[in-house]
Order: C-alpha cells, then sequence, then structure tokens
C-alpha cells in the first residue's frame, strides 16, 4: 500500500497533447524539491487529440500520475471538481495544463499554507501573448461582476491556487451544477490569501476559450452570485413605465389643445423601446429559470469513460 499523498497536483485538460509531456517535465522536480509525496491528477474534459494517450503514457513512466478521460466535454469548471473529488493529498493545488501557470510558484503557494492558510490564490500581474482587447474585457466584466455582487472576487484571478483538504472537502459538499469556482471559493471563507505571479504565454496550441465560451462563462459568474440583474430589469422596466406615463399625459394634452400631427416616429420609438426592455427583462429571467432547471434535474456532473491509476489510489484513501 502506498502512502497517502501529501499534495495532489489537479490539472483539467482539453485538446493538450502538445503541452503535456512539456509540463510533466517541468512539474515534477518542483513537486518532488518539496519533499513530500505527490499525486498528478489530469483531468481530460473529452479530448479528441489524443491528450489521453499520453496521460496513460506518463503514467507508465510514474505511477503517481492518475488520469480521468470524461465520456465527452463537460467544461473546464466540471473537470476542475472531479480532479478535487479524486485528490487525497492533505494539499491539492489545481492548475491549467498549458503552462500558463508556472510550476515554479508552487513552493511558495506551499510556504503560505504552511503559514496557517486554507486557501492560497494566485493574481496576475501580466499575462504575455493577450490582446489589448481581452484584457479590456476582463477589466470589465470584474468590474460588472463585483458591482452586482455580494461577494468580492478579485480581478486577476484565474483558477490557480492551493486548498487544504479541509477546505476541499467544503468545495465538494456545495451541489451546484453550474460552478464558477473562483466565486464558490471566495464565498467559502477560511483564511485566504493571494500570491502575484505572472503568467507566461501558451507553450503550445491556442486557448480554447473561445468569444461565445467567454461570454457563457462571464454569465455563469453574474448569475451565480447576485439576483441583482432581476432587481435592474425590474427597475428598467418601472422607469419605461413612468415615462410612458408622462408621455401618455403629455399626448392627451396635446390631443385636447389641437397640437397633435401625424406621424409614426414617436408610436415606433416607443414600441422598439418598451419592446427591447421586456425581451432584456424576459432573457434574465429565463437565465435564472435555466438555472432551476438545471438544479433540479439533478443529474450527474460527470461520466468517466476511462481512468488510469485512479481506482486503485481511491480505494486506499
Amino acid at each position: 500500500m502506498q502512502p497517502i499523498p501529501n499534495i495532489s497536483i489537479v490539472l483539467p485538460l482539453f485538446n493538450e497533447v502538445e503541452n503535456l509531456q512539456a509540463l510533466y517535465d517541468a512539474l515534477v522536480p518542483v513537486v518532488e524539491s518539496l519533499h513530500s509525496n505527490y499525486e498528478i491528477i489530469f483531468v481530460d474534459d473529452g479530448s479528441r487529440d489524443g491528450s489521453f494517450d499520453v496521460v496513460k503514457q506518463l503514467h507508465q513512466q510514474n505511477n503517481k500520475v492518475r488520469g480521468l478521460s470524461f465520456s465527452r466535454n463537460y467544461g473546464h469548471q466540471t473537470a476542475l471538481m472531479a480532479g478535487l473529488q479524486h485528490s487525497i493529498g492533505e494539499v491539492v493545488i489545481t492548475m491549467d495544463a498549458d503552462l500558463q501557470h508556472p510550476p515554479a510558484l508552487l513552493p511558495v503557494l506551499y510556504d503560505e499554507w504552511k503559514k496557517g492558510f486554507d486557501i492560497v490564490n494566485t493574481r496576475r500581474l501580466e499575462v504575455e501573448g493577450v490582446s489589448w482587447f481581452k484584457k479590456w474585457t476582463s477589466k470589465k466584466y470584474y468590474q460588472l461582476l463585483n458591482f452586482l455582487s455580494d461577494i468580492p472576487i478579485e480581478p486577476a484571478s484565474a483558477d490557480f491556487r492551493l486548498m487544504s483538504r479541509k477546505a476541499v472537502n467544503a468545495f465538494i459538499e456545495l451541489p451546484e451544477r453550474d460552478r464558477f469556482t473562483r466565486g464558490l471559493v471566495r464565498w467559502m471563507g477560511f483564511q485566504q490569501t493571494f500570491v502575484d505571479y505572472k503568467a507566461h504565454a501558451r507553450f503550445a496550441g491556442q486557448s480554447k476559450y473561445s468569444l461565445l465560451k467567454m461570454l457563457r462563462f462571464g454569465l455563469d459568474g453574474i448569475v451565480s452570485f447576485s439576483s441583482r440583474p432581476l432587481r435592474l430589469s425590474f427597475y428598467v422596466g418601472l422607469i419605461v413605465f413612468l415615462l410612458g406615463c408622462i408621455y401618455t399625459i403629455f399626448a392627451i394634452i396635446q390631443f385636447f389643445k389641437g397640437d397633435t400631427v401625424q406621424g409614426w416616429a414617436s408610436i415606433l420609438v416607443s414600441v422598439l423601446i418598451i419592446g427591447g426592455v421586456t425581451l432584456l427583462s424576459l432573457g434574465i429571467i429565463g437565465e435564472y429559470i435555466a438555472r432551476i432547471f438545471h438544479e433540479v434535474k439533478q443529474r450527474p456532473l460527470y461520466f468517466i469513460k476511462e481512468e488510469v491509476g485512479v481506482s486503485n489510489q481511491k480505494d486506499q484513501s
């Protein structure tokens, strides 16, 4: 029986076949320098490029490498959850598999945990190779999120963090299906701190976050941690209704004064504004109803198609 690992490294991945060997080569010496037993858990989120074949090869090189392969693509946040559920280390570190999260930072995170912090978050100071548009939209998104949310979320944070076993167990108990990990971690509390780092450009390949996925991810964060959009839609509707009442009074006065002019512009503008507000409000309400719909179905978060080195390890926990 192998000893329980002191450190678990959880690495969600999707079509990262070009990065995995380089990541492993960079990661293992750093983890071994901490003089702790460890496990490295790769969670393959339905890759189609043979990424899991590389994970199996790495397991043959080092039996401390574990792997989970999903039956399809369930999303990065679900892959993070699966890795945390299958980890058994006293300390769990989550990071991306594209080498933008520097393995050299792991000893710094570990030292912060030894100081008594249950959660050690990271904060990007700079990202190489990222366009000004993405930086600007990211900044504005977090400003909007923090305006709407009751839970403050660090604008430059990422899912690169260390969590104690106590914090991981608490996180796993959270039952949400649509998960926004950064917000959930902040919501949990515990002793938390931040470590700054400079994110490097991807080692190989392209980002899997398209504009549509980024919008979906951003909407998940807002809807998960705020009901204010519902209130805002009510207030906007109320303002438009009051303006409509004022305009109605004005039109009646003009009618009795005989100053009415035949035309369609004012009617068209009124219809467009009211219709737009109505559709926007229905869209906001629909997002929250969709959340309720997803939650009440109580479907499993994911199905595992294949695994390597995980089942035996779980049996020993």
